[in-house]
């Protein structure tokens, strides 16, 4: 059952990703993408982080102070990030994605949300009670906290 469970998880997973590179693809068709590889592993960590500060980027992201600076300083050039200073100390500074980079990032939220609604459709409350406790299972218990 183990083996069963697992293929399946990665074939959601997978399907999720595809589909994301699929529309990103087909929106940049033609056009040079605006942010290499790395930056956009860079702005998913912050943006998941929620609004990181330069210190927690770089400790996650495993970056020494001088290389993020260098990785922030172009994502604010390019227009996906903000860098904004704390109101209670003024030496922190958080790291905010812009809305450019929102809309880039929410290519994939339409799709999840129609696989969400098939799902609600397909499954009775009871059996959707299971899956939310799963989910949140994985997230708070299951999975290594990555900080």
């Amino acid at each position: 059952m183990s083996r069963m469970i697992k293929e399946a998880f990665d074939n959601v997973y997978n399907n999720f990703k595809m589909h994301f590179y699929h529309e990103i693809f087909k929106k940049w068709r033609g056009r040079e993408l605006s942010l290499t590889t790395f930056e956009t592993f860079c702005m998913e960590i912050i943006y998941i982080l929620d609004r990181p500060t330069v210190s927690e980027f770089s400790r996650f992201a495993s970056l020494s102070s001088a290389n993020a600076a260098e990785k922030i300083n172009k994502l604010i050039k390019k227009g996906y990030l903000n860098k904004v200073q704390s109101e209670e100390d003024r030496r922190k500074y958080y790291l905010e994605p812009t809305e450019k980079y929102r809309n880039y990032y929410n290519i994939n939220n339409s799709y999840i949300a129609k696989v969400m609604d098939k799902v609600e459709d397909r499954f009775s409350k009871d059996e959707l009670d299971v899956f939310h406790k799963i989910l949140t299972v994985m997230v708070d218990e299951l999975m290594d906290d990555p900080m």
